[in-house]
């Protein structure tokens, strides 16, 4: 759109923990409008978490998976900028809702990468992972920070 911006649309929570975040990473996790099917997903990894790490975190499930999505979460990011006929990364901040949608979106990406059985089980594998603060999903993050350090001389191009 050129002129207006698009209005948000509401996501309505999710049935189980009623948390409209669950439901936001669902919908990324959802394959063919397959709802139903992306929901057990979820929460049969977060079943899979809660067996494996809840005894000894004293944590749930759900807080496990939050802190595991803050965990890949990146503050900055590169972006390439033409200034003269040099193109240049230059380190920008991110939006809020951007750095969700990255983090939900590395996190399913990675989950799906990995070997494994059921999706439920890479994706339970990927969020202790992150929990942990190591997996493919971790990396990515350090790698974006460590870009948008090598390219703090540009910051200055910023638009």
């Amino acid at each position: 759109m050129r002129k207006t911006k698009p209005k948000k649309r509401i996501l309505l929570p999710d049935p189980k923990f009623n948390d409209v975040l669950v439901t936001r990473f669902v919908n990324d996790l959802m394959v063919d409008g397959k709802k139903t099917v992306a929901f057990k997903i979820f929460y049969d990894a977060l079943d899979i978490v809660e067996e494996k790490m809840g005894k000894k975190e004293e944590k749930s499930a759900l807080e496990i998976w939050k802190q595991a999505l803050e965990n890949i979460t990146p503050q900055v990011e590169v972006k390439s900028r033409r200034v003269g006929g040099a193109t240049f990364q230059v380190p920008t901040e991110i939006n809020p809702m951007r750095k969700r949608a990255i983090s939900v979106k590395n996190m399913i990406l990675y989950s799906r990468k990995r070997s494994g059985h059921s999706m439920a089980e890479k994706l339970s594998a990927e969020i202790m992972a992150a929990y942990k603060e190591e997996g493919a999903a971790f990396k990515k993050k350090e790698d974006t920070h460590r870009m948008a350090e090598a390219n703090r001389a540009f910051a200055h191009f910023r638009f």
